[in-house]
């Protein structure tokens, strides 16, 4: 569907009118090539099942600034003298984005979307401006809120953590955030709640009291379900899991080590993951493992799409052109029923050297298409019979006999000795890796462009 164009008082991206679908011919950069919102694969539209969402963050506060050096852009929506002004300029300017790019869902942090105050109840009402504002921006176009947030990471007193510091004041001051972002997001509709503990790890072992600190994380997730619940949140919360940076060791390490803290913790049953793409080869797996770990676990959620630079050691946060990655987590996904209620956010930002404001159009296209095409593609693998049927073959000693019976848990260790010495050397079965590789390969081949 098309959502309402929203223009301001003033228009942040004259020249762009809204981003329509045009198909593979066309070489119109700003047109969708593959994402047709309308087009109907395995049983939904596209629309339904990508589910994009545009995220507020690295849209439309990143200046391209690095350590190196400063900001390479100056949006017009970042001028104003006033903080609060700036924070509505810029709500103008990310819905006139949203809707030119016809995107269903975005996604915000709480600062980034209003201006910090200088007490907690300064924030809380500069928040709740915004999100008065942002409601009617709402309303007029159509836009929804995949999921809300809040930023307990860039202020200082965050140095040491949020809910894992070790200074109770600091807790407090965590608590007294979320409790304001949570109360955003349920104002504003949003499907679910993202924890991303920025600081929430150690950078020294020896200065920290880790059984401590997650014992506390597990109370102030518990406590914030419990609010967001009574306040009339239906949603799903979700926990984001990243390895390191900025801590040296990061508490919510990749998706099983999340899977196995939430069941501790006995908050399986309220919380699921956010994956991140960067954030799962940081960790030194796969965008699909960690999809399929959550997935395995009933416990997939919702997804930042994104990408890192293998070159690199660090979060670099890129748009997710990589097709290979897209067709691979789009396996898992349809696999897994979908990500209702989450998403693919795109929790990506342009190149620092990226500083026309089309280029912020033409990532989220080329990111659009390139998980469209790995619908296609995804949807075409898992039609294909071979695939399947070379999956089941290799674990079909399992479906009788005694291979049944130890899935049922029927044979103790002594039972399968026994059956082992009576037994000759077992058979040496092929994974068929390369066949494999090469159907996929196949599939893209005559998926890719279309």
């Amino acid at each position: 569907m098309s959502r309402k164009v929203f223009i301001g008082d003033t228009e942040y991206f004259p020249g762009i009118s809204q981003i329509e679908y045009e198909g593979p011919e066309s070489d119109n950069p700003l047109a969708f090539k593959s994402y047709d919102p309308n087009r109907v694969v395995a049983g939904k539209t596209m629309e339904e099942h990508l589910r994009f969402a545009v995220c507020y963050w690295h849209t439309f506060c990143a200046s391209g600034a690095d350590p190196f050096g400063p900001g390479t852009r100056n949006h017009a929506w970042a001028r104003a003298a006033d903080a609060m002004d700036r924070s509505r300029d810029r709500a103008d300017a990310a819905f006139e984005f949203f809707t030119k790019l016809n995107v269903p869902f975005w996604c915000f942090h709480d600062f980034d979307l209003a201006s910090e105050g200088a007490s907690v109840a300064e924030s809380e009402n500069n928040l709740k401006a915004m999100v008065d504002l942002a409601k009617e921006r709402q309303a007029e176009t159509g836009m929804r809120l995949l999921w809300g947030t809040a930023n307990m990471f860039s202020n200082p007193r965050f140095m040491n953590g949020a809910s894992t510091n070790p200074n109770f004041e600091v807790v407090t001051w965590a608590a007294a955030q979320v409790k304001a972002a949570l109360d955003a997001t349920v104002e504003l509709g949003g499907e679910s709640y993202v924890f991303w503990g920025g600081r929430e790890g150690y950078v020294c072992l020896q200065n920290t009291d880790t059984r401590r600190e997650l014992e506390h994380m597990a109370t102030f997730l518990e406590k914030a379900r419990d609010y967001g619940r009574s306040i009339g949140f239906e949603g799903t919360f979700l926990i984001e899991p990243k390895p390191m940076e900025p801590m040296k060791h990061q508490y919510d390490f990749d998706a099983q080590t999340v899977i196995g803290f939430l069941r501790h913790h006995g908050l399986a049953g309220d919380f699921k993951l956010n994956i991140e793409a960067n954030h799962a080869t940081l960790a030194g797996h796969s965008f699909a493992h960690d999809l399929r770990m959550a997935a395995d676990a009933g416990l997939l959620g919702s997804v930042d799409a994104n990408r890192g630079d293998p070159q690199n050691g660090w979060d670099t946060d890129q748009f997710p052109l990589h097709l290979y990655d897209c067709v691979h987590g789009m396996m898992v996904i349809l696999e897994a029923g979908g990500l209702q209620p989450g998403g693919l956010n795109f929790d990506a930002k342009v190149r620092r050297e990226s500083t026309d404001l089309e280029d912020m159009f033409i990532a989220h296209i080329g990111g659009m298409d390139s998980f469209a095409r790995g619908l296609v593609i995804a949807d075409s693998i898992r039609s294909d019979p071979r695939l399947s049927d070379m999956l089941k073959n290799r674990y079909a000693s399992f479906d009788s006999g005694d291979g049944k019976r130890f899935e049922d848990g029927e044979l103790g260790l002594a039972e399968l000795r026994d059956i082992a010495a009576a037994s000759a050397e077992p058979t040496q079965l092929s994974g068929k890796q390369e066949l494999v590789e090469n159907l996929i390969n196949d599939h893209m081949a005559g998926r890719a462009a279309t």
